[in-house]
């Protein structure tokens, strides 16, 4: 390979503003292998790790077009936002701190919810957006699954929620841990419209959203590996003052004693929804 005078001497002199850039998310590195490979190649594997099935974490936009039929659907809600009840401050005022994750994730908030069909059943989301300060459970959250569950009893459709989240927005002090109770309380009228709840935990489900709605579904299922739990092991580990067990809070854990039904892969994920709500519906079409 000639040098850098050399390729001068020969009249070569490639100017930097015309060197061949690469584009920005062309390629991804794996958190869990650190492998690197084609962005592309992540995407049509539902962004699991094609090296170590790794599960990336993803939004309602990935979501709603895995489960909806043609990736059609329409969106609910989205004109409902958080306020700042209490005028909180911390570094940084909460009004900002709203505006500030708007501009960071092009969210709204922390939870989107659409409607639409799955394999041809009626189905309606909640999925919670974890890049929206850590998906925390504020007012807005509750309110959202409040008016999924009017929405579904209203249009006789079933209802899943997609938990990840940190738990309970401390800029919103009780009217957070409100939601627990709001959010359950809602359920009970969509079980006594016979309707099904799913509740699909990923990584992570924690807090007051594992304490409430997250299990209280006709069916709770996970991903893989996923993080579920109300304290982190370490604070849980400072209580007892005990080791905990292997693979404590994983999604293979909680359903090896008994708190899951099944683990459900990404890709699985639209044909084991569909053919559970067949069974919770009697639907056989």
């Amino acid at each position: 390979m000639a040098t850098w005078f050399q390729r001068i001497a020969k009249g070569i002199n490639t100017r930097t503003h015309e060197k061949m850039e690469t584009p920005d998310g062309l390629w991804h590195k794996c958190k869990n292998c650190k492998k690197t490979y084609l962005t592309e190649e992540l995407k049509k594997n539902n962004y699991v790790c094609t090296k170590c099935n790794y599960y990336e974490r993803v939004g309602s936009a990935v979501y709603f077009d895995l489960l909806f039929d043609n990736a059609v659907f329409e969106v609910l809600f989205d004109t409902i936002t958080s306020r700042d009840y209490l005028n909180f401050t911390d570094s940084k005022t909460y009004e900002n701190r709203l505006k500030d994750a708007q501009t960071k994730t092009n969210l709204p908030d922390s939870m989107q919810c659409a409607t639409g069909l799955c394999n041809n059943q009626k189905l309606t989301v909640a999925c919670m957006e974890f890049e929206f300060i850590g998906g925390s459970m504020g007012s807005l959250v509750g309110e959202k699954i409040a008016n999924s569950v009017d929405y579904a009893i209203a249009n006789k459709t079933s209802l899943l929620i997609i938990s990840r989240s940190g738990g309970a927005r401390m800029m919103e002090s009780a009217f957070s841990l409100m939601q627990m109770a709001k959010a359950a309380a809602k359920l009970t009228q969509l079980s006594a419209a016979q309707l099904p709840y799913i509740s699909l935990m990923t990584d992570p489900t924690t807090g007051g959203v594992t304490a409430s709605y997250a299990m209280l579904g006709d069916l709770n299922i996970a991903e893989p590996k996923a993080l579920i739990g109300f304290a982190g092991p370490r604070i849980i580990k400072e209580t007892i003052k005990k080791d905990l067990p292997k693979g404590f809070q994983t999604s293979e854990f909680l359903l090896e004693h008994g708190f899951l039904d099944f683990i459900v892969e990404r890709k699985d994920l639209k044909a084991k929804i569909s053919s559970a709500l067949r069974m919770l519906t009697n639907n056989h079409e």
